[in-house]
């Protein structure tokens, strides 16, 4: 039934590391319970490449995969940076007038920078150095974003309400003890207010990007919600 259905998957790594194995750990559980094709992005990563680069790759995969797939059966999702990346991509769809996909999740990362309640409380009890930049919601912790500007909605998308009402259904994860979880807060309540549907799952106890790790239950959980909401939304109209 997922035939022509197809996922893109964004991986984590603050825009540095993650490409292969990251990738992998993001993408297998979902292709397995899903039984849907996920493809992976072997997205441009600083320090070497500079934004927008990876919103410009994500932006050439799906335009590709628009010439066997309909808009509506293509669903992007990532984790971290990937979170990050996928709600930057659809910014970028926008300005590149391409059609929005079906459905998108923006896990442990969204539309938003990080700050808030999280980033004060998640560090210490999960035992993490602090992030560089994440109580002032710079982008400091990657040189990827160096030459930007936090206000551009290129960037962070929930500076542009306009931007925000026209992304697709959107499904947002993360752990209690998640110094991104602030940032999950802002994105929803933003797409809530301007009338995009969502969905917002945060687990008890748990730490950034924890379901990297296949073994844990609420991992599992995890895989079950984000295939779930892909099978709702992707060929809707």
């Amino acid at each position: 039934q997922n035939r022509k259905r197809v996922l893109i998957n964004l991986q984590g790594g603050a825009f540095l590391w993650g490409e292969g194995a990251g990738g992998e750990e993001e993408s297998v559980p979902i292709a397995s319970v899903g039984q849907i094709t996920v493809i992976t992005v072997a997205y441009r990563q600083g320090p070497e490449f500079k934004f927008p680069a990876a919103s410009e790759d994500v932006a050439a995969v799906y335009q590709d995969l628009l010439r066997t797939y309909e808009p509506s059966n293509i669903g992007i999702y990532g984790c971290s940076a990937g979170g990050i990346l996928t709600a930057e991509s659809i910014a970028w769809l926008q300005k590149r007038n391409l059609p929005r996909p079906g459905a998108i999740g923006t896990f442990c990362g969204s539309a938003s920078g990080f700050g808030g309640d999280s980033v004060y409380v998640a560090f210490p009890l999960s035992a993490q150095t602090p992030l560089v930049g994440a109580k002032t919601g710079e982008l400091s912790f990657s040189p990827y974003f160096s030459e930007v500007s936090t206000a551009d909605p290129l960037v962070l998308p929930i500076n542009s309400s306009d931007v925000l009402a026209k992304f697709p259904p959107t499904l947002l994860l993360a752990g209690s003890r998640d110094f991104a979880a602030s940032s999950l807060f802002n994105t929803q309540a933003a797409l809530s207010n301007v009338g995009v549907e969502t969905e917002l799952h945060i687990w008890d106890g748990m730490w950034h990007a924890f379901f990297i790790d296949p073994d844990l239950p609420e991992s599992k959980e995890v895989y079950g919600v984000i295939v779930k909401f892909f099978d709702r939304h992707l060929g809707r109209r």
